[in-house]
């Protein structure tokens, strides 16, 4: 190929890139913006604060160095307070207004439910939303894509494991009245009915509700020896320190919305032993390796405080996106991003991740969680990934 036939090839490839960026919504020559809809002032915005500043480092390190393909990321954050009304008004902002690629880690199953249509019918990803919900990923739609294990599916494993290994007898569940919690009852069905075992008492609760004395008190009455918690953390707090207060000193689980730092912050001895589901370990500086030690440290640097679990895991959903736009390359639509999703895997990381596998037929990246434990003021894993 002469110079000047050279020339006019990477021309046009440059050509063709800015005239695609342009009609992409969220992509510019120089930028991708990316949106996210946490909650940063209601029930579970100890949840949503660590997820966003882990997606925020994570895009941080990437624009450092030297963004993806020449852009850099912008992260654009709206509050929903976990109301799905709420939820509905951010998704039309940030399509309408903030013109994002795609919308990224969505928090909290009512206002994923309440969102995501909204998002798919506009052409954007919606990509690993903090709600492990079957619709997240299934039936498979060209713009959904989930990594975290649906609640049906770890919720059997865990609940069958747990039965199985310490031979409970009567299984109950506290769960949260919305789509979060039939999820979970599901899988706890499920696993039950697999050990010819019923599901002996179940009782709900409104979201955002604190006082759950009365539920707590109907599972005791039904001689419940396991109870499964559909619970986030603050009503994990609250169920647990209610059994403790009245002398009931029941095995208990709580799905992976429970599963974090803040438990066992909050509920200091009245947690010890309550046992959960973990997608990947707990951050803790003590005993980290060279690089969770390193990134514990940068956290610290960058935003005044530890990291937690959501931390982690919100630097692993942006990483994800990171991965798969750079596979995507430098002509960066909407169609090659999903396709790059389609043949994506990537390994166990620093963190103790599971692997991610992505396929044309399956858009969900895992299925498995393990059980932990807190034990001494911290979370200890128990197992490997049951299945």
């Amino acid at each position: 190929m002469t110079p000047i036939r050279r020339f006019l090839a990477v021309l046009g490839l440059a050509l063709a890139g800015a005239v695609a960026a342009a009609e992409t919504p969220g992509v510019s020559r120089n930028e991708i913006v990316v949106g996210s809809i946490q909650d940063l002032s209601g029930p579970i915005a100890l949840l949503g604060a660590p997820v966003r500043d882990g997606m925020l480092l994570r895009f941080e390190d990437a624009n450092a160095a030297g963004g993806v393909h020449g852009r850099k990321l912008r992260l654009v954050v709206e509050d929903s307070g976990y109301d799905p009304k709420k939820g509905v008004l951010a998704a039309r902002k940030l399509i309408q207004r903030d013109k994002v690629f795609a919308f990224l880690a969505n928090l909290g199953t009512p206002v994923v439910m309440a969102t995501m249509p909204i998002v798919v019918e506009a052409g954007r990803p919606h990509l690993f939303p903090f709600s492990p919900h079957e619709s997240t990923y299934s039936p498979v739609h060209p713009l959904k894509f989930q990594m975290f294990a649906p609640y049906q599916d770890y919720m059997e494993a865990a609940t069958r494991n747990m039965v199985q290994t310490r031979g409970y007898k009567k299984t109950c569940l506290l769960y949260q009245d919305d789509d979060y919690g039939l999820e979970v009852l599901k899988g706890v069905e499920a696993g039950l009915a697999k050990l010819k075992q019923p599901l002996v008492e179940k009782t709900s609760y409104k979201r955002g509700a604190t006082d759950l004395s009365s539920q707590v008190a109907r599972l005791r009455a039904a001689d419940c020896d396991f109870v499964v918690l559909a619970t986030v953390v603050r009503e994990t707090v609250a169920a647990v320190t209610e059994a403790r207060k009245i002398g009931w000193n029941v095995d208990m689980l709580v799905t992976a919305s429970g599963y974090s730092s803040q438990t066992h912050e909050l509920g200091g001895k009245a947690v010890e032993g309550l046992y959960g589901v973990s997608v990947l370990p707990h951050p803790y500086e003590e005993g980290a390796n060279r690089q969770l030690a390193d990134w514990i440290k940068r956290y610290r640097e960058r935003f005044g405080a530890a990291p937690n679990v959501w931390s982690a895991m919100g630097y692993g959903v942006a990483d994800l996106f990171v991965k798969a736009a750079e596979k995507a390359g430098p002509d960066l639509t909407v169609e090659r991003f999903t396709a790059a999703m389609e043949s994506l895997h990537t390994p166990r990381d620093f963190f103790g991740s599971p692997e991610y596998r992505f396929s044309r037929e399956d858009h969900l990246g895992n299925r498995l969680g393990r059980i932990a434990q807190i034990q001494n003021g911290r979370w200890v894993i128990l197992t490997d990934y049951l299945k």
